[in-house]
């Protein structure tokens, strides 16, 4: 079966790894993949946001599937464009993919269907978000919101006024976030633990993939702006089997039928971004693929012929797969360039890559990397997600951090308190 995948990221290199476990896959192209995608497949040099371009890649050589990673190619409706040429592919429609498109549509969509949340407003213009931010009836923290796609750095958790300004700010007047930044919202800051719940679904069928937990601040003890992920855990003990029943009943279950209901059915991987609160779990976001690094923690851990499943679920037909889980532990560390989520240098060799893959239990996820003249060289902010799975959370993360100790590149910075700070 050859099969067409999208993007270039971690997430990316870690789905080609599981999909070249299937006996079934004859031929894997990635678009446009990075330098760990090169080794298990064809790179091709078609952006992931090119939709055309991945179109004819897909009619020109035959691919049976296609599978996407990111989520902008959803947002832009690649899923309906490959459907209406009759070629399959796994992933949500136009509209379901605004659940991540618009966290306004998002926001709105939960209460429409009481789907738990925070309260939130919602702002156009900057004036009148700072008029609210200096009221009387504002509380701090408060969380302050970009409202379209911002790759994970458009969300600020404020602690004072000052720095919500700020934030407002860097949104709409500066427009440091592009569209993203045409609306805003305040949010309700919710105290509590977070959790990554995934699902992959037909729209009607969910199989549940192993809880997570990332880690979203650049620098050690939650400090720093967040970023698209500097690290990420799973294990069983995330959560609960009562706690997962009830986001199941609570989240998944309503926000699959209020889908339907609306004529936007999903189908794909839907991601519950989790506060575990007093109260109950609450949502925080929804996206509409993988997680970045969750994906890298998850896909170790499951049992199963992935290929088959997002044949499956491309078919809209997942009603007799079933998922296993391993019950190890997994966590990850992601090696950043200097300067990331702000501007950075690339271009540097990147050296150990060996050593490192020789820990017991180590996989590298190439994240933002090239290769030139034999060698592999930084590409990107996050340049390298370095992953290991073992019987407990705490001997994943000393053979993850003894794989790090073992890589070097000119800048490289990373959190040393992934999954051992819980």
């Amino acid at each position: 079966m050859k099969v067409l995948l999208v993007g270039s990221g971690g997430r990316e290199h870690a789905l080609a790894w599981k999909l070249s476990q299937s006996p079934r896959l004859t031929d894997l192209l990635i678009a446009p993949g990075n330098g760990g995608t090169a080794t298990l497949g064809r790179n091709v040099p078609v952006d992931a946001e090119d939709v055309d371009g991945l179109l004819e890649l897909a009619r020109s050589e035959s691919v049976d599937l296609t599978v996407v990673g990111p989520e902008a190619p959803l947002v832009l409706g690649i899923v309906d464009r490959f459907r209406d040429a009759g070629l399959a592919i796994a992933g949500p429609g136009r509209e379901a993919a605004a659940l991540e498109g618009s966290k306004v549509f998002a926001k709105r969509f939960m209460q429409r269907h009481v789907i738990p949340t925070g309260t939130y407003e919602v702002f156009e213009e900057a004036d009148e978000a700072e008029r609210k931010l200096r009221s009387a009836d504002c509380r701090y923290p408060v969380v302050v919101k970009a409202d379209g796609l911002a790759a994970g750095k458009g969300v600020f958790v404020c602690r004072d006024r000052d720095g919500a300004l700020a934030a407002v700010d860097q949104i709409i007047r500066k427009r440091s976030f592009g569209s993203a930044g045409d609306r805003l919202l305040l949010e309700e800051f919710l105290e509590g633990q977070e959790a990554s719940f995934m699902v992959l679904t037909d729209g009607r069928t969910f199989l549940p993939l192993p809880a997570s937990r990332d880690h979203k601040a650049v620098f050690d003890h939650d400090e720093g702006p967040n970023t698209g992920g500097m690290g990420a855990y799973s294990s069983d003990d995330i959560l609960s089997r009562e706690l997962e029943r009830r986001i199941v009943q609570e989240v998944v279950q309503p926000t699959l039928r209020g889908m339907a209901e609306e004529g936007r059915p999903f189908a794909g991987v839907l991601y519950c971004g989790l506060m575990l609160t007093d109260a109950g779990p609450r949502v925080l976001e929804f996206n509409v693929r993988l997680g970045d690094p969750e994906a890298q923690v998850v896909l170790p851990r499951l049992d199963c012929d992935l290929l088959e499943v997002f044949e499956k679920l491309a078919g809209g037909d997942l009603k007799d797969l079933r998922v296993g889980t391993s019950p190890q532990c997994t966590a990850c560390v992601v090696l950043a360039s200097k300067g990331y989520p702000g501007a950075y240098q690339t271009g540097f060799e990147i050296s150990g890559l060996e050593l490192a893959a020789e820990v017991n239990g180590v996989v590298i996820f190439h994240s933002g990397t090239g290769l030139r003249d034999g060698r592999v060289l930084t590409r990107g902010g996050r340049v390298l997600a370095v992953t290991a799975q073992a019987d407990s959370l705490l001997s994943a993360a000393t053979s993850a951090y003894e794989a790090v100790n073992r890589i070097h590149f000119e800048g490289v910075h990373y959190r040393k308190d992934i999954a051992i700070r819980l």
